[in-house]
């Protein structure tokens, strides 16, 4: 058994124990199973978000978009910090709304803003059908990392399916209160890795960071800047929007909210979590570090560049070090998509369909849901072949489509009328959907457009099209069931 093995083992086992040693104590009604019995301070609220901040997402998309893309990559930092600057005023009375009528689920607040039950199963289906890709990007990830920093002593395959048992495990068991237990190690770990390498590799290989750039843009001139055509400036600006816009539309990251105990913990972690953000910076250090030590990566193998830069640096039982923070990153907000999906389809699918039904019922239907859903992750992921940074932006673009119909309902007279909100998500997410499958661009879509407008994110004109039938058909259905007064108890 090699070094690293043990490590990634010790993660693996803390995991799992602090997953189960969550439920402790707590009645695992469906109330505490989702959002924690809403008692959730500044700190483990901070914790829960920062921890779905932190996935492998950031921990090898970023470094494998740095490594493969270049300046492509600092749409992170562009987007990285704008949601909490609107998290500052749109959480709070989100927060004090599901306090008052005891929401449990993203969902849930759609339908009693819109008082419409058809529109609640309309976003528990678009939540659902984003985070299937969210959480196959973990189990992805989660294979790489075991493979690589175990030296192929466990499979990529073999990693997937142990950590999907994990997980499937104690959110079974803990909910949320997993989730939020494994994060308290998960980051202090992560935080450790991120800064050392992205600070250690460059030195250690270049002299330093400037010294890293000079050598880059010397061997590979160009590269730092964005593109004239396709990663442009447009792009950029596009794709920072969209991911900002869609932040808080992602299911998990709406029910974190519902867990806090006052709308000041919010506010707190608003002016709190864009410091945090900039770990990305290291993150994307390393990437930068990687392109002239391991050159050569291609397509889905730029997501490998942080450990095959790790793997000729340093000894097996760091590459382990390494290895069990990566995997933390997978594990814990793998437990948080998968017990929000499994919310969605058993209080806002399933319920619908069984009126009556207790909570203590539907508390032991989204339990039972959880390792089915995670049966239908693995299967996608075992089959699946896009990088990371290309799921996570189709994702996003799909739950982007929720936002205007999210924001109006903050208004205290509410503009959009039912129809209109029904008509705009439908038709953003097809436009995803259609585009996804197709493989389109804007460029593709529409040719006669100005050559910068072509390199628009496609998910920005989904938004586009949301938009005007959103528009267009509030104007044909105004005062037809517009929820106008119990919009205004949203402030």
């Amino acid at each position: 058994m090699n070094s690293a093995l043990i490590f990634i083992a010790l993660a693996v086992g803390v995991a799992l124990f602090l997953g189960i040693r969550a439920r402790r104590g707590k009645d695992m009604s469906l109330e505490q199973w989702t959002v924690g019995g809403r008692g959730f301070g500044a700190a483990i609220v901070f914790l829960l978000m920062a921890g779905e901040i932190y996935t492998t997402f950031v921990f090898l998309g970023g470094s494998g978009f740095a490594y493969g893309n270049g300046a492509g990559a600092y749409y992170l930092l562009g987007y990285g910090s704008l949601p909490f600057i609107l998290s500052y005023f749109i959480l709070p009375p989100v927060w004090r709304y599901a306090k008052e009528r005891r929401l449990l689920s993203q969902p849930d607040f759609f339908a009693s803003k819109y008082q419409s039950n058809a529109l609640g199963v309309l976003v528990a289906i678009v939540g659902f059908i984003a985070l299937i890709p969210y959480l196959v990007l973990q189990l992805k990830g989660l294979g790489i990392i075991v493979s690589i920093s175990s030296y192929s002593a466990i499979s990529a395959n073999q990693g997937v399916i142990i950590g999907a048992i994990v997980v499937a495990s104690y959110v079974a068991l803990s909910g949320v209160h997993g989730s939020a237990w494994t994060s308290v190690i998960k980051d202090a770990l992560v935080m450790f890795v991120a800064v050392f390498l992205g600070l250690y590799l460059p030195y250690h290989y270049y002299g330093g960071i400037e010294n890293m750039f000079t050598a880059i843009e010397a061997a590979k001139p160009g590269f730092l800047a964005l593109r004239d055509v396709g990663q442009s400036p447009t792009w950029m600006v596009s794709t920072v929007i969209l991911s900002t816009l869609g932040f808080y539309m992602w299911p998990h990251m709406f029910m974190a909210v519902y867990t806090a105990k006052g709308d000041g913990v919010l506010r707190k972690n608003a002016f709190i979590l864009p410091i945090y953000q900039l770990m990305l910076l290291f993150i994307l250090f390393v990437g930068f570090a990687a392109i002239l030590q391991v050159p050569g990566l291609k397509g889905g193998d730029i997501d490998l560049a942080l450990f095959k830069i790790s793997l000729q640096t340093f000894d097996p039982w760091f590459v382990g070090v390494i290895g069990a923070a990566g995997i933390l990153t997978a594990l814990v907000p793998g437990s948080m998509i998968l017990m929000t999906s499994a919310t969605l389809l058993a209080n806002n699918v399933y319920r619908p369909l069984r009126p009556g039904v207790e909570d203590t019922h539907i508390a032991r239907v989204a339990k039972w849901l959880s390792p089915v859903i995670m049966a239908v992750a693995v299967f996608f992921t075992l089959g699946g072949g896009d990088t990371i940074v290309a799921l996570l932006l189709m994702a996003y673009a799909f739950v982007t489509q929720l936002f205007p119909v999210f924001l109006a309902s903050l208004f205290k007279s509410n503009p959009v009328s039912k129809p209109a909100a029904f008509a705009g998500i439908l038709v953003g997410v097809s436009t995803v959907a259609y585009v996804s499958l197709t493989k389109q661009t804007v460029a593709g879509m529409f040719p006669f457009l100005p050559t910068p407008l072509k390199d628009l994110n496609v998910g920005m004109i989904a938004l586009f099209f949301n938009l005007v039938v959103l528009t267009v058909v509030t104007l044909l259905t105004r005062g037809f069931s517009t929820p106008r007064r119990l919009s205004a108890n949203a402030s």
